[in-house]
């Protein structure tokens, strides 16, 4: 979406909007009333409402062009009621015209404004493009769809995070949430994310790669903890996965996060029977033994990763989303169908804005015959 049309800035000339018709049918109604009206009813006053209408639908060329016409139809009553010099006609169009003029400045500014602000969001959304990279919607027999949703609606970018990678003869997988919301938390996803895709496929184990994750987050925090005295107080939940290809299990280490949910038929299993270490990022604080759970998960299966922002979204009596409770009602959808479902849903639960970041991650074992024919294609 380009940086003018989000800003609703000043539209060409030949699509100027039909709505500019109403401050000029305004003008005409205005004149006609004023001319016909007694001259101890001042209505010329009235004039000013055409061009401080224009800027809610028209950028400050439109403005200024119905500002000339609201003077023009000042100057116009004036003749008809008896000439420029006579009675309170030159105080009234001078100040018709100061008015007119500040309309037209203040649609410049707004305009300005919104261009700065519709910049600084295309700027946001390529951090974030940049950041949360697309996990592929196939991996190996995996199918994969996700949803993104940030408190903050005009950064576009939170402390949420999730990311997929590759490993020999399957696929590891991270989501995350660092404390805090906006801008403040995106280097420590940054940091989280560029050191997953990096060392996921050289540890053995997850247990393994939780140390690692854990020692690089816990260093990043302790470098600016001088410059930044919340820095010292952030960590980072995170759920580790680990799918092989071939073997209907799953095997996770959970780092204080939310646990998934097994999609399984019509049943909806929440994993939350192993261990949980600290989350990332406390160093000392971390456990010395990362947990390493198993769990089936069978062709059909479907795994939902999420984080807090999810279940923690309160409607307006302040009562929290039922995630569980509402995912049962779309256990046979498609990844895809899946997050969509939950986006809408989860929205409408909250009246439309979410009061923390948000993020979820479906994926379903398939038997891996599309995969195996990509293959040979």
């Amino acid at each position: 979406m380009d940086v003018e049309r989000r800003s609703g800035g000043e539209r060409p000339w030949g699509r100027v909007p039909a709505l500019v018709l109403v401050p000029v049918g305004l003008l005409v109604v205005l004149v006609v009333v004023i001319a016909r009206s007694p001259d101890s009813v001042r209505l010329g006053p009235l004039l000013v409402i055409a061009p401080a209408l224009t800027p809610s639908f028209a950028g400050p060329r439109v403005t200024a062009v119905v500002a000339a016409l609201t003077v023009a139809a000042g100057v116009l009553v004036a003749v008809l009621r008896g000439g420029l010099t006579a009675g309170y006609h030159p105080a009234q169009l001078a100040a018709l015209a100061a008015l007119s003029l500040m309309i037209v400045v203040f649609a410049v500014v707004r305009e300005r404004r919104d261009r700065q602000l519709a910049r600084a969001q295309s700027v946001a959304e390529a951090a974030q493009r940049a950041l949360l990279r697309p996990i592929p919607e196939r991996i190996g027999p995996l199918q994969i769809a996700t949803v993104y949703l940030a408190a903050e609606h005009e950064a576009q970018i939170g402390g949420d995070l999730y990311t997929a990678t590759r490993t020999d003869g399957g696929a590891r997988m991270i989501v995350g949430d660092v404390r805090g919301k906006g801008l403040a938390a995106v280097g420590e996803s940054a940091l989280l994310l560029s050191a997953f895709r990096l060392v996921a496929a050289q540890h053995a184990t997850l247990p393994d790669l939780a140390r690692t994750l854990d020692h690089n987050v816990s260093r990043y925090l302790l470098d600016f903890a001088q410059t930044d005295r919340e820095t010292a107080e952030h960590f980072v939940t995170a759920l580790l996965l680990d799918i092989p290809d071939d073997a209907p299990v799953a095997r996770m280490t959970n780092c204080g996060h939310p646990p998934p949910l097994l999609l399984r038929h019509d049943r909806v299993i929440g994993l939350d029977g192993g261990g949980s270490a600290p989350p990332l990022g406390l160093g000392v604080l971390a456990a010395a033994d990362y947990p390493d759970d198993a769990f089936p998960f069978e062709i059909g299966d479907t795994l939902l990763l999420y984080t807090d922002g999810v279940v923690e979204a309160r409607d307006r009596s302040g009562v929290f989303y039922p995630f569980a409770d509402r995912v049962a009602r779309w256990a046979g959808s498609t990844p895809e169908a899946l997050v969509k479902h939950i986006r809408r849903d989860l929205l409408a639960h909250a009246g439309g804005r979410l009061g923390d970041d948000a993020a979820v991650v479906a994926i379903r074992r398939t038997d891996g015959s599309e995969h195996r024919l990509h293959g040979l294609l």
